[in-house]
């Protein structure tokens, strides 16, 4: 599998980040996450074509990754700040999706929900849902994943969807966990980092 580089370290401060900040820098990960994800299942062959598809896809993982985003600011932040960061996160992951999708799809017809307010009621609708699942340090459990792979399955032509839910839970997931975990974690740290050029000088690289 390719990675890809996500930055998500900050160089200038050691203070605490804000909610709003925090928010903002994650949004922008889930959103690089999402997308890896899916150039990844186009690479092994699924075909989700660009288009209506395409976008119903990533509002999926999009909901996955700020659900699973959520549990783990559960585990480091007070009620308030949690409050405050999961709404400015999906507030701003809904704002990216719409630019996107009113890029390519062009925007809905006057009178329909905008691709943000769409987004923003599968998030709430699926809210519940995913709250029946467990979380541990581990991650998400084998429920919670599963979850989303049904429902992408529910989207796949029917030539691919004997595959996909392996796909998802066995390879797309854990690769997204992973960057998110490591993400969250450098995101909400207040330690101060070298620049990266002043580390590899000192090391000698």
């Amino acid at each position: 599998m390719a990675n890809i580089r996500i930055k998500s370290q900050w160089f200038r401060t050691g203070t605490a980040k804000s909610a709003q900040q925090t928010a903002s820098a994650m949004a922008f990960i889930v959103w690089r996450v999402s997308q890896n994800m899916l150039k990844q299942m186009r690479s092994a062959h699924f075909d989700i074509d660009i288009g209506l598809q395409y976008f119903a896809f990533t509002r999926e993982v999009l909901v996955f990754l700020t659900q699973v985003v959520d549990r783990m600011a559960f585990e480091r932040m007070g009620p308030e700040e949690r409050a405050e960061f999961i709404t400015a996160l999906v507030r701003r992951v809904a704002e990216v999706l719409q630019e996107n999708e009113d890029d390519l799809l062009g925007q809905p017809p006057a009178g329909q929900p905008s691709h943000y307010e769409v987004f923003i009621d599968l998030f709430n609708a699926l809210a519940d849902h995913y709250a029946d699942f467990g979380f541990d340090a581990q991650g998400p459990d084998f429920g919670f994943v599963r979850y989303l792979g049904h429902r992408i399955e529910a989207l796949m032509p029917q030539k691919d969807q004997r595959w996909v839910l392996d796909q998802i839970m066995a390879t797309e997931v854990p690769e997204a966990l992973h960057m998110i975990q490591h993400a969250m974690q450098d995101v909400l740290s207040t330690e101060v980092r070298a620049p990266r050029a002043a580390r590899a000088g000192a090391s000698g690289d």
